[in-house]
């Protein structure tokens, strides 16, 4: 028997971590620029009461702005991603802490601009926007403009971005909470060899074959969650006041509008996603039954959704070879996506690979204008699902990389909308390739299962979340009480309506609803089941036609459109149910297959 411990930070070898040194070489380079923004942002000052006396001194303002935003992007990645690679880092710590205090008095010193733009008259702004010294600015004007309702008076916009840190401060607490703080002990795997189970390592026990094991993870895991259950309530509800508070106080009709409002998408695409995700659940408690059914189960309860149905194939995916997969199935795009790429992943140490005592949990990508599209992981190679993971994260920095060569700056930040579109392509043409490389029957009836869970997961699974999101934003504009047990008795009945009526719900699922990250940033998870909708219409519209000029073309586009227009040009009309029925309609057709494999 042996006892596998998670690695200290300083023992990850260079290699598998990113290398930052194109954003700061040292940190003494990183101080030296903050202490920059420090002296320099003041100077927005002489701007004040002047945007409006002509195009040219706009123009001067939002130059001056975009400069000392390019400055803050490279200071703020650097200290986040530092952050996120080991929590425990004091070093880390205090530079974020620092930097995001500072970042408190640029937003109040830059407060001024938007209500000055916005109380230049409607005929004075249009003669601006049709001058050439603003015609870099036409899109981001044009965006601003759309919030005149929803601007403050300079005053009001003052006191908002003087109070955004303490307002936000519980998604910091719920990550100190959840990735420093709880511990969660070590459980024996299948092998009998001791592990930690920590955030990142419980989904590996979830996708051991001993049902026992899966069990017990499942119940030592939520039993820390248990005993903090009430402050991660307390800091849940707190998320959701604050998301009430700024869009009442900005004139929004609700927090979900205000949310939708800068993407420019209608209520009514969040509505009808959910009603046509709940039309379609028989699939899904069809599915529910084969796993219960193939596993062998008496009953099926939410531990048995992740290990593979197929045991006769057992995977180890080593990264380099992770890399090499994830090349093939994207060559429909072209040499120069896959060699920018390949060389990001393999050489250029844009990724960081492995999980390490601190790290945060899960994986993202993050890039800015100037920077590589870096990437963190907590790769492990006895994880199937990593691969996808993966191609997940490459496309929202492929995403990046193109975005920021084809438009200015500001232009070039795309919305969550779409970039969850680009990240699930990826995983929509990672299975086709895997799918035709195979003729093992085995290994098909184990990529099918892999797609299913991973529609299963993004489509039915995240509209869930936006349920939850949905009632829960819509309690306290109602003036309801959110507390624990509220939160619980709307997760017990979601659970209840989208597990379907012959599955075992345990109690401790109820706490669930405390543990999702993205809950802290609400009515973000709606755009993951949206996008993957939009990738598998845009990845059959590249296979089916050998053309991904038009797909390309939408990574280019950045955020010089809406995204609900950028994907029209692109070919999918996200505001017809058409996307979405298609996706569910796969994963019926999925299920079919996967059981005439192994049904």
């Amino acid at each position: 028997m042996s006892t596998t411990r998670t690695p200290l930070r300083t023992e990850i070898p260079e290699s598998d971590k990113w290398d930052l040194s194109p954003l700061f070489p040292t940190d003494a380079e990183w101080e030296a620029e903050f202490a920059k923004l420090q002296s320099s942002f003041a100077g927005v000052a002489k701007f004040r009461s002047h945007l409006a006396e002509s195009p040219a001194a706009l123009a001067e303002c939002l130059e001056f702005e975009k400069s000392i935003d390019q400055l803050v992007d490279q200071l703020n990645q650097y200290a986040a991603l530092s952050t996120a690679g080991d929590s425990a880092d004091a070093t880390a710590l205090s530079r974020e802490a620092k930097l995001d205090g500072l970042l408190v008095k640029v937003g109040e010193a830059f407060s001024f601009i938007s209500p000055e733009i916005q109380q230049i008259p409607d005929d004075r702004f249009a003669e601006f926007l049709a001058d050439s010294a603003l015609a870099d600015w036409t899109t981001p004007l044009q965006k601003l403009r759309r919030n005149k309702p929803h601007t403050l008076t300079a005053g009001e916009e003052r006191l908002l971005a003087l109070g955004s840190s303490a307002m936000r401060g519980h998604s910091e607490t719920f990550s100190q909470l959840t990735n420093v703080d709880m511990k969660f002990g070590v459980l024996k795997d299948t092998e009998g060899n001791e592990r930690e189970l920590t955030q990142s390592s419980f989904s590996s026990f979830l996708q051991q074959r001993d049902p026992a094991v899966r069990k017990a993870a499942f119940h030592q895991f939520y039993r820390e969650f248990s005993d903090h259950q009430f402050s991660l309530a307390a800091g849940l509800a707190n998320s959701i006041r604050a998301d009430v508070f700024y869009a009442r106080a900005r004139n929004h009709a609700s927090a979900r509008e205000a949310a939708l409002f800068s993407d420019d998408v209608p209520v009514a695409i969040y509505d009808n996603l959910i009603s046509t995700v709940r039309a379609n659940l028989a699939p899904l408690f069809e599915y529910f039954e084969l796993r219960r059914r193939v596993l062998k189960l008496e009953e099926i309860h939410h531990y048995d959704t992740y290990v593979t149905m197929v045991e006769s194939v057992k995977t180890n995916v080593p990264w380099d070879e992770a890399v090499g997969k994830v090349v093939a199935a994207l060559e429909p795009l072209g040499s120069e996506y896959t060699a920018a790429m390949a060389h990001g992943l393999r050489d250029g140490r844009w990724c960081d690979r492995y999980e390490n005592k601190g790290k945060r949990s899960g994986a993202f990508s993050y890039g800015t204008y100037s920077s590589p599209p870096y990437i963190m992981m907590n790769y492990k190679a006895d994880v199937f699902s990593d691969v996808y993971t993966l191609a997940h994260e490459a496309g929202h920095s492929m995403h990046t990389w193109h975005s920021s060569r084809a438009q200015l700056y500001q232009n070039h930040g795309y919305p969550i909308f779409l970039a969850e579109v680009a990240s699930t392509f990826n995983e929509m043409l990672l299975t086709e390739h895997l799918l035709k490389t195979t003729s093992d029957p085995a290994m098909k009836a184990f990529i099918l299962n892999r797609q299913i869970d991973d529609l299963r997961g993004t489509l039915y699974r995240q509209t869930m979340f936006a349920e939850f999101e949905r009632e829960t934003h819509a309690a306290e504009e109602r003036g309801d009480a959110v507390t624990l047990e509220g939160f619980k008795k709307i997760y017990r009945s979601l659970l209840t309506d989208y597990f379907g009526p012959k599955f075992s719900i345990d109690e401790e699922l109820d706490l669930e609803c405390l543990r999702i990250p993205h809950f802290y940033s609400a009515f973000y998870v709606y755009k993951y089941a949206t996008g993957i909708s939009a990738a598998a219409a845009l990845a059959r519209q590249v296979l089916e036609t050998g053309d991904a000029s038009r797909y390309l073309g939408f990574l280019k586009s950045g955020g010089s459109k809406f995204p609900v227009e950028t994907l029209r040009e692109a070919g999918v009309d996200m505001a017809s149910p058409e996307p979405v029925q298609a996706t569910l309609d796969l994963f019926a057709r999925r299920v079919k297959e996967l059981s005439a494999l192994i049904g």
